[in-house]
Formats: C-alpha cells, sequence, structure tokens
C-alpha cells in the first residue's frame, strides 16, 4: 500500500503518491531520478517535506523522498574557514547542531528550521540574521537536462531573498551541499529580536552555542519547533514570504509598519494599488535602482484584521495561536482548507494594504 503524503510532510495534509522511491545513498538517488525521468512521467522531489503543501488528491506521478546522510570535513580555499560538504537527504538542524558542537559559526541563527539540507538552496533559507547564501559555496546537482551530475557555485545558484536558479525553474537533484563556516569563536547577532533574547546589544559577539539556545527558544514560543504535542507546529513554517516594495510605495502604509532596507537587487513582491484594478499582477512599482524596502508579513496580516489562532467557520486550519504568518493543521484538515484560508489572507492583506503575499511553501496540486 503506498503512503500518504500527509505522513511525509509538516502541514500533515496530501493523499498517496502512485509511486513513492526512497533512495539513501548517492548513487541510489541518481538511478532513482534518472529511471524515472526516462519513464516520461511526473515526478517530484521530497525532503523532510516541511516546505510543502501536497494536494488532497496525491501526485500521480513517482516522489522520490532523498534519504541520504552523512556529513565531512573537507579542505577549503580559504585558511580562516572550515568547510564542510552534507548529503542532501542530511536532517538540517542536525548539521546545525553539529556545526555548533565543533565551535563553528555561520549557520547557527538557522537553528530548529526543519527540513533536509538538500532542499534548503532552493528557498536560500533565512533567520535571525544569516542566511544561507553567506556561507554556501556549492552544490552538487543532478541534471535534468542531460544526467549529468555537475558543480554549481554559489554564484551559478542566482542566491536571493527565498530564491536561487533551482526555485526558478532549473530541474534536477542536489546530491550534496557545501559550506564554509567559521571556526573558533563569537559571531555578531545581526537581529534586534535575538539580541534581545540573548540580553545583548545587537552586533555584539556571542558564542556560537549561546545563539543556537536562544534562538530554539524562540522558534519554540512561536511554534516553530517540531513538536507531535502541539498542533501548532503541523504547519510549513512561515507561509508567506515578507514582500519587497518600493520606500515610495511603502511610505503611504501607516507610520507602524515595520520597513527594512534591502539592496536595489533584491527581487520586488507583487504589489496592486488601490485603484480597483485587481488582480495580482507581478509589477515594479519603481526602477530596481530606486530605495526597497521589505515589510513584516505578519504585520500585515495582524492589521488586516486577522488574528492568532483564527479560523474559518467549519474549517480545521488554522491560524497559529503562537505567530499570525504560520497556517496550522488543528487535526484533520485538508489541503483545500489550508489553500482556502491562505486565500482569504491574501484577500484581506491585499484589500487592506494593497500588497499581495506570496506563499513561501512549494504548492503540489494546489493553487491558491
Amino acid at each position: 500500500m503506498a503512503r500518504s503524503l500527509s505522513g511525509l510532510t509538516t502541514l500533515r495534509v496530501g493523499g498517496e503518491p502512485r509511486l513513492l522511491l526512497e533512495p539513501a545513498t548517492r548513487d541510489e538517488i541518481v538511478d532513482a531520478a534518472l529511471e524515472t525521468w526516462a519513464s516520461g512521467e511526473e515526478w517530484l522531489l521530497l525532503g523532510g517535506g516541511s516546505n510543502t503543501v501536497m494536494a488532497d488528491e496525491g501526485f500521480d506521478g513517482t516522489v522520490i523522498r532523498i534519504r541520504s546522510s552523512g556529513i565531512a570535513e573537507i579542505p577549503s580555499d580559504r585558511a580562516d574557514r572550515l568547510r564542510l560538504r552534507v548529503e542532501a537527504g542530511h536532517d538540517w538542524d542536525a548539521l546545525v547542531a553539529y556545526s555548533v558542537s565543533l565551535g563553528l559559526s555561520g549557520i547557527e541563527a538557522l537553528s530548529g528550521i526543519p527540513g533536509s539540507v538538500g532542499a534548503a538552496p532552493v528557498q536560500n533559507i533565512g533567520a535571525y540574521g544569516q542566511e544561507m547564501a553567506e556561507t554556501l559555496v556549492a552544490v552538487d546537482f543532478l541534471d535534468y537536462l542531460d544526467g549529468e551530475v555537475v558543480r554549481l557555485s554559489a554564484d551559478e545558484l542566482e542566491l536571493g531573498y527565498r530564491w536561487s536558479a533551482l526555485k526558478g525553474g532549473r530541474q534536477g537533484v542536489v546530491l550534496a551541499v557545501e559550506f564554509d563556516l567559521t571556526p573558533g569563536g563569537a559571531a555578531p547577532v545581526r537581529y534586534a529580536q535575538l539580541a534581545n533574547a540573548l540580553g545583548v546589544e545587537l552586533g555584539t559577539a556571542v558564542d556560537p552555542a549561546a545563539t543556537r539556545e536562544a534562538v530554539l527558544g524562540l522558534r519554540a514560543s512561536k511554534g516553530m519547533v517540531l513538536d507531535a504535542a502541539d498542533p501548532d507546529t503541523a504547519s510549513a513554517g512561515s507561509f508567506f514570504t515578507n514582500p519587497i516594495v518600493s520606500a515610495a510605495f511603502a511610505a503611504d502604509l501607516p507610520e507602524g509598519a515595520p520597513r527594512f532596507p534591502v539592496s536595489a537587487s533584491a527581487l520586488p513582491d507583487r504589489v496592486v494599488p488601490l485603484d480597483g484594478s485587481g488582480g495580482s499582477l507581478q509589477v515594479d512599482p519603481v526602477p530596481r535602482e530606486a530605495p526597497q524596502v521589505k515589510l513584516s508579513a505578519a504585520w500585515l496580516i495582524e492589521h488586516a484584521g486577522i488574528s492568532r489562532g483564527f479560523r474559518l467557520p467549519g474549517s480545521s486550519a488554522a491560524i497559529s495561536s503562537k505567530h499570525t504568518l504560520a497556517l496550522t493543521n488543528q487535526g484533520g484538515a485538508t489541503a483545500d482548507q489550508i489553500a482556502e484560508l491562505a486565500r482569504y489572507v491574501q484577500t484581506r492583506v491585499l484589500a487592506e494594504f494593497g500588497v499581495f503575499l506570496h506563499p513561501e511553501p512549494v504548492l503540489v496540486g494546489v493553487s491558491l
């Protein structure tokens, strides 16, 4: 009997795939992918299932669930760094814990993020002032177009805010990821909330172990650390990305709306002026060289009148009682109910502020 995808995703929704493969070594992954591609049928990669919303109808094709693991220390071309080469199926937080145990800094603020190492570059994961792009060196990649294994550098991955060339359409399988981390010392804290939790000034250098402990505490307080006893953690994490808009557009938002400056190279978000035109067309509100700011999706949701714990009548999908940016499965929710709630949030924020919220998880057979 096929396994339901609801048991393989942290949101706990999804039907059965036609075929589920679970390769556990690099060679097995390559063989499984090449055979599946040669068949011409639909295929889907799955790691930890923490950033995926699967359709209730399941998946009419082959799901390749990457199960490889392992960490190796290899030479770095930088004398002040230690390079780790990590297999794609390795648990992300286990990697962070390992790096901290060695006294390495660079990914400690990314503690507690569920999922696999191979999936992390696709989103260019980031949290509490750190981003994977800062330490990622390269990935080994099985290219769908020619079936060859290539090494893609961080530059070739075109990493941006929750973005990479892999998310943008380059198809294939990440087999391993390399990171350059900094040994022997503390690293500056670059996020105000984390600094407050540590009781230090912003920019203070802190031991990576202390940072990891504080981050895990912060994430747990928001229901962002998996806990089978807490339905608020049955989620895909942050469901919407923080919108990036022009500073001019943001100036028309309420005074209390958080605004964080970003570089002009950051990807613009979908913004619809309140002129009655509707829709969610991709628009650059101003030229890219103009000042841009990142907004807080959580603030926009809350101030659009959607409170923590909110759910639509008769639905088992709800906004987390701890954090408005997480959509949760409170027990028995369907993918359709999750999507219905997400659309409601998008509609309320669009109507109130003229900002379209983009979903962060990968939607498989689900549309908003």
